[in-house]
């Protein structure tokens, strides 16, 4: 065996310290960049948290602002829809003011005459008014009585088909039907009623449409053909093709509906009152649901 020369071992050694100093270098610059590279992810990463942070902020704070402005639209309405009922309300006082004033109906009358209907059969003609939206109107029965046939005009120009829901002999009364979406007039609490408060009838006396009447209200209680004491007395006049048709107050709801009247004196017509009415169309109402049933 031959043993290395002095000088081929310094090189060997060299080399060596050579490769041994770089592996310690390399894995320093290593350590180095993978220092740099975590500091460098870490940066990143909180970074990436307060953007996250910061957005989440700002979404939560425009969700914030969105359910306020939510709110105050809400808000608005709600006033604006105070405000319209406020200005509906000092409208219908001032109609209540002009005619308790100055007997000046013509607020009231634009109003109402739009839910009075005109009723032609092959064997009358007479008024009725809308008592619900879904087109159920009240009438005297005597004005259907007999009919074969029978249509409704109502205040627009329209013509309609009528069904006959039912009726009460006894009060006088028929409730019809037609097809469609109307005004409807309220019945006010008769029992409320003075002696002496202004009135209007509306109906078609002897065939004139639509027509107009303006009186006092003379008595309440009286009796009528049907010996019930369930009457207004009026001195609004009242002609052949004004009953059905609606007795109105100054607050342009129904009191009664015009029923007959005394041919041997002047000025006295009598209005079946609205509290007998609600009840006989209640009365209609329930047996024909009941019968439907059936």
């Amino acid at each position: 065996m031959h043993r290395l020369k002095k000088h081929h071992k310094i090189i060997i050694g060299s080399f060596s310290s050579i490769i041994i100093i770089f592996m310690i270098i390399s894995g320093i610059l290593l350590n180095t960049v993978l220092t740099k590279q975590n500091l460098n992810y870490n940066s990143l990463n909180n970074k990436i948290s307060d953007l996250q942070a910061d957005t989440q902020s700002k979404f939560n704070e425009l969700t914030t602002n969105i359910l306020e402005t939510k709110n105050n639209v809400k808000s608005l309405n709600t006033q604006v829809g105070s405000i319209d009922e406020q200005f509906s309300e000092l409208d219908m006082e001032l109609d209540e003011l002009k005619a308790s004033a100055s007997a000046d109906f013509s607020g009231i009358i634009e109003d109402a005459i739009k839910s009075v209907v005109t009723i032609k059969t092959d064997m009358s003609q007479g008024t009725g008014f809308i008592i619900d939206s879904e087109g159920y109107i009240i009438t005297n029965y005597h004005v259907m009585k007999d009919a074969k046939s029978a249509g409704i005009f109502t205040y627009d120009g329209g013509t309609h088909a009528v069904r006959l829901i039912g009726k009460n002999e006894q009060m006088d009364l028929a409730l019809l039907k037609i097809e469609g979406n109307f005004d409807e007039l309220k019945l006010d609490d008769s029992d409320d009623i003075e002696i002496g408060e202004k009135v209007i009838a509306i109906g078609n006396p002897l065939g004139l449409q639509f027509s107009v009447s303006e009186g006092i209200v003379s008595a309440v209680n009286r009796p009528g053909p049907n010996n019930i004491e369930a009457y207004i007395q009026t001195d609004a006049a009242l002609n052949p093709g004004n009953s059905g048709g609606p007795l109105i107050n100054k607050q342009g709801e129904v009191i009664g509906i015009n029923n007959f009247k005394i041919g041997s004196g002047e000025n006295l017509g009598f209005a079946l009152e609205s509290n007998y009415i609600e009840d006989v169309v209640n009365e209609i109402s329930q047996l024909a649901l009941n019968q439907a049933l059936v």
